[in-house]
């Protein structure tokens, strides 16, 4: 195998301890659920929705992803209050255009509609699983 040029190696490199840093970051964030996260936890876990899988504080790319069901292309974010600050809205922006990029639907909720909404957030998540007759026939031509 040829040896890669220094400055590729270097990217490669780097790219590597970013996907660690996330992956370690992902596995913190597990262990340290807030109250909104936990309850929308208990709902998702173990295919309870639409029999779907889903994962929490999933590490995809250079983010962390509340939850994810890669079978559907669907992300939840849940929000608190510092997501209502400028900068923090503008990051939200950049990721979820991101997301929207790799081809994933993105629905954010704030933890209070969690923790107060908690049957209309589930039918919101369950409405995005479910897939409409327009996309079953485009994925069937």
């Amino acid at each position: 195998m040829a040896d890669l040029p220094l400055k590729q190696s270097k990217d490669s490199l780097s790219r590597l301890r970013e996907r660690a840093g996330v992956r370690v970051l992902a596995r913190t964030l597990r262990h340290s659920s807030t109250d909104a996260e936990q309850l929308l936890w208990r709902h998702l876990r173990a295919r309870q929705l639409g029999g779907c899988k889903f994962r929490r504080q999933y590490p995809f790319g250079i983010y962390v992803l509340d939850f994810v069901c890669l079978e559907r292309n669907l992300v939840i974010e849940l929000d608190g209050g510092q997501h209502n600050e400028t900068e923090q809205m503008r990051h939200d922006q950049i990721r979820t255009a991101w997301l929207q990029a790799q081809g994933f639907v993105v629905l954010r909720f704030w933890n209070h509609e969690v923790l107060q909404q908690t049957s209309d957030v589930l039918a919101r998540v369950l409405q995005a699983l479910t897939p409409t007759l327009s996309h079953k026939w485009e994925r069937e031509e």
